[in-house]
């Protein structure tokens, strides 16, 4: 059997499976977590000072969440909506919602976390009762097939755009922005949402909406990114509102400054990856949620982490790995692809499991990831013949709610940043900047150069 380390507050229940890692091995971590003045970090952090030394900026997304990101409420009359002013003062936001209300259709440009954050925010809160029956399309780009394929099910006068990029200056979404200006014809139906207010004047919108440089599109769900989830897609006077989802972010943010058992759970969470990966060679990480409302987390939380901590090592650090390989999906459906190797195969992995307990669709599944989590813990051999033994040999974090709601979706991401940033300070790296993906940037344009 392996080693049960528990957590529970009242929004998640967490047990960390695992044969190896010892509150010794927690011990030493801490110790070194304290020479590294990780209290301290985090309160800079929270703070919004100067975290991301590679380019003297703050990371303001904890201060996004604490004012409850950009918009508090809608009002809705049997006829019309209209955004609370008091809560909403950004006029190009306002002046765009009412230019939607003749729409039917909501086409997102972006790519990263400006396609990540929104579309988990609407597959996984956007139910019952909303705003209107828009429909949302998420474009990613650089291939115009996508784009095309999408636009030529719809009428331009009933669809409008949301253009996100942080820089305005991503290929993917410049060029799909180009096509689509060209299908619509009509520039008072977009809205361009950046941190580069200049570079999106270039292209005439009407309707420009501006957040800190200081946020990171991995981090930027709690900014205006999510305009199209928060504003077109999460229900009114409901627990599924963006409040609710800033909130439970929020809390997460006081638990890491003033919660003891808190602090220790991410802890856990940060150090066990670190020393797995750099003393049991599992550098690989599987991600499985068992809700089909959160079957883009993985997806959301690969980037979150594999941008962030995936950096060279410090010169200064022991730990020479840094950032483990995440992949991952919907549970049920990855038990019949890559599950085989999870308990037969010779790879060397991780897992973190992540449950509702409480949905009435969902029994099966519950299950179902219950039953995963203790064969890739402990494997099995009883009522099996040989060939079919299990090998129990995977480190298991599972995570468990009692039915999922915006405040608890957001109290989970934060608590998933807070555990990259404490890897961060452990390993001694950067966990805001991405320089890896700007050189793709460059080189791109480097090669398009020659070609032409």
């Amino acid at each position: 059997m392996p080693k049960t380390y528990t957590y529970e507050d009242n929004i998640l229940r967490y047990e960390f499976l695992n044969n190896d890692f010892t509150e010794d091995l927690y011990k030493e971590f801490d110790h070194k977590a304290t020479e590294l003045g990780l209290n301290l970090k985090i309160d800079d952090l929270l703070s919004g000072k100067v975290v991301n030394l590679t380019e003297n900026q703050a990371a303001f997304h904890p201060k996004y969440r604490k004012n409850k990101g950009f918009i508090r409420e809608f009002i809705k009359s049997d006829t019309d909506f209209a955004p609370d002013v008091e809560g909403l003062k950004d006029e190009a936001l306002i002046n765009f919602m009412y230019e939607a209300q003749s729409a039917e259709n909501i086409v997102s440009l972006g790519i990263g976390g400006s396609y990540e954050g929104p579309k988990l925010l609407i597959e996984s809160l956007g139910h019952g009762e909303v705003l209107s029956e828009w429909k949302h399309y998420f474009i990613t780009g650089s291939d115009r097939i996508e784009l095309d394929e999408t636009l030529k099910k719809l009428n331009p006068k009933k669809t409008v755009f949301i253009v996100s990029s942080k820089s305005f200056t991503t290929d993917e979404t410049i060029e799909s922005l180009k096509d689509a200006i060209h299908w619509s014809g009509d520039m008072n139906r977009f809205i361009a949402i950046t941190a580069n207010k200049k570079e999106a004047q270039k292209f005439n919108f009407k309707h420009i909406s501006q957040f800190d440089n200081e946020i990171g599109g991995r981090y930027s769900i709690w900014s205006r990114i999510s305009y199209a989830a928060a504003c077109f897609a999460m229900p009114v006077n409901h627990e599924n509102t963006f409040d609710n989802f800033c909130l439970g972010g929020s809390i997460a943010d006081s638990y890491i400054s003033d919660n003891e058992d808190y602090q220790k759970f991410v802890k856990m969470l940060a150090f066990s990856d670190i020393w797995f990966h750099n003393f049991k060679e599992k550098n690989t990480r599987a991600i499985l949620c068992y809700d089909w409302k959160l079957r883009s987390l993985p997806n959301y939380f690969q980037q979150l982490e594999m941008e962030s901590l995936g950096k060279r090592p410090s010169k200064n650090s022991e730990f020479k790995k840094t950032g483990q390989i995440i992949f991952g999906g919907y549970g049920p459906t990855a038990q019949h692809s890559y599950f085989q190797l999870l308990h037969q195969g010779t790879q060397n992995i991780c897992a973190d499991i992540i449950l509702n307990k409480d949905n009435e669709y969902n029994g099966l599944a519950y299950s179902q990831g219950v039953t995963q989590a203790r064969l890739l813990s402990e494997g099995a051999s009883n009522l099996l013949k040989k060939e079919e033994t299990i090998n129990g040999n995977v480190p298991v974090n599972l995570f468990i709610f009692d039915g999922i709601d915006a405040k608890k979706l957001g109290f989970l991401i934060a608590t998933w940043e807070h555990r990259v940033f404490i890897s961060s300070v452990i390993l001694q790296i950067n966990p805001f900047d991405q320089f890896g993906v700007n050189a793709g940037k460059i080189y791109t344009k480097k090669y398009q150069i020659k070609e032409d």
